[in-house]
């Protein structure tokens, strides 16, 4: 029997394993696994480390609890995985979890958008300052910031608000970039265009927001990563531990479940390079922030400002050496937010939700994370076959943002009620502020 076979019996045994597994989850659930005093669903199956889902009140698909089930049977894993109420079906492995893992690091886990997270500020503005109309705000935002596709010109002049602080950026990532390309050709595209997306929002749930507090300060946001630099380096070494794994035939439940071990060839050129794009992916929300606050004072309709000196900026899509347990680990975020104790976090909602200001409170079991959103309740496909445009627009009728069928995918109704998601998780983090929304704009 040729490998590919092997594997397709493989997996189809294995398919028959987890729907098996799946029923006895449920009935263990209703048996002892779901007390009223527990914050998280126990799943705990032969032959896997266990699986702490905090999903109480939140819908879990199955498509996810499968990806879990499997994602636990890896030999790797820590002392088990830790699941966030905002958990979605992912690529490999689900969105919304916490991977522990020693002496291995799984790149699809990690994915493509590596460092992808928020920052946010607060100002002294108050939202009653703000004209009614916030239309030609959001339109300095779109005319200041490239979104979507978009990057900067390679012609731009010297006096450009952006050059100065692209050029002072990229200089604090090129050399590192240079060596990490040295030892792989195949990761350079062009330095210009790494560059060039410096202070860039990308695409998909990529957005910038102005929202305001439960005391009416204005609060100014974004969330965005690496962009193109990042996925290329994602996709590239998700590829070479797929390719380690064929050669020695080493099958898998899922084939983004590929990793790459301590000492192989990869693993740490792999490092090397995820920092630098995580790196890369904190610096373009900070210069994208500066950019923000600086196209808004220049708006005749807004009153002088200024920021708070203390900006959030945290990472949801990332990896990580960290203690957990007493045993140093690798811990993979996928789409998940540090919260140690102290630590301040930003779970944002949809676009028409708005978000939270949290703190951390430390919680051992969860790894000290908590959710980095709310989750999507459809796919994107989905989503725009079954939300009218009518109804997009009356979900976000008290938002200045895009009202057209190109956004659909976006809607509020695509995602999970985040005030359900916060409650499953209120023993992760303390909520320090609701913000609510009043200008959007999506990559």
């Amino acid at each position: 029997m040729n490998t590919d076979a092997k594997q397709t019996k493989s997996e189809q045994e294995l398919s028959e394993l987890e729907d098996s597994d799946i029923h006895q989850t449920k009935s263990k659930e209703q048996r002892s696994h779901m007390h009223d005093n527990e914050s998280f669903e126990l799943i705990a199956l032969p032959q896997r480390k266990p699986i702490k889902a905090w999903v109480k009140g939140v819908p879990l698909e199955e498509e996810a609890r499968r990806q879990l089930i499997n994602l636990a049977s890896m030999p790797f894993i820590h002392s088990h995985i830790a699941v966030m109420p905002d958990a979605h079906m992912g690529k490999g492995t689900t969105v919304g979890s916490v991977i522990p893992t020693t002496k291995a690091i799984i790149p699809a886990a990690v994915g493509v958008d590596l460092g992808c997270g928020m920052i946010a500020v607060k100002t002294d503005m108050k939202a009653r300052d703000l004209p009614d109309d916030l239309k030609a705000v959001r339109k300095a935002i779109e005319d200041t910031i490239p979104v979507g596709f978009a990057c900067w010109k390679d012609n731009m002049a010297s006096s450009h608000p952006a050059e100065k602080k692209i050029n002072k950026a990229w200089a604090g990532l090129t050399d590192r970039f240079d060596a990490i390309v040295e030892k792989h050709p195949h990761l350079d595209n062009g330095s210009l265009r790494c560059r060039l997306q410096i202070g860039t929002l990308g695409t998909g749930n990529h957005f910038i927001e102005m929202l305001t507090d439960d005391l009416g300060f204005v609060w100014l946001m974004l969330h965005s990563g690496s962009r193109g630099v990042g996925n290329r380096i994602g996709t590239y070494f998700i590829d070479l531990a797929r390719k380690d794994m064929q050669k020695h035939h080493i099958h898998l439940p899922d084939r983004d479940l590929a990793y790459l071990s301590e000492g192989t060839e990869y693993f740490a050129d792999y490092l090397e390079a995820v920092s630098w794009a995580q790196d890369y992916a904190y610096i373009n929300r900070q210069v994208m922030l500066s950019l923000l606050m600086e196209a808004l004072k220049k708006q005749k309709s807004i009153p002088a400002f200024q920021a708070d000196l203390k900006v959030i900026n945290c990472h949801h899509n990332y990896v990580a050496r960290e203690v957990h347990f007493g045993e140093n680990v690798w811990v993979t975020r996928k789409g998940a937010v540090r919260a140690q104790e102290g630590d301040w976090g930003i779970i944002p909602g949809s676009m028409g939700t708005g978000s939270f200001i949290v703190r951390g409170k430390g919680n051992a079991e969860s790894f000290n994370s908590c959710s980095h959103g709310a989750g999507r309740t459809m796919s994107r496909a989905k989503a725009k076959q079954t939300i009218s445009l009518d109804k997009h627009k009356r979900d976000t009728a008290h938002v200045e943002c895009r009202k057209d069928v190109g956004i659909l995918d976006e809607s509020p109704s695509a995602y999970k009620s985040l005030d359900a998601v916060m409650k499953a998780q209120a023993d992760l983090v303390d909520i320090v502020h609701r913000l609510k929304p009043l200008v959007c704009v999506k990559g």
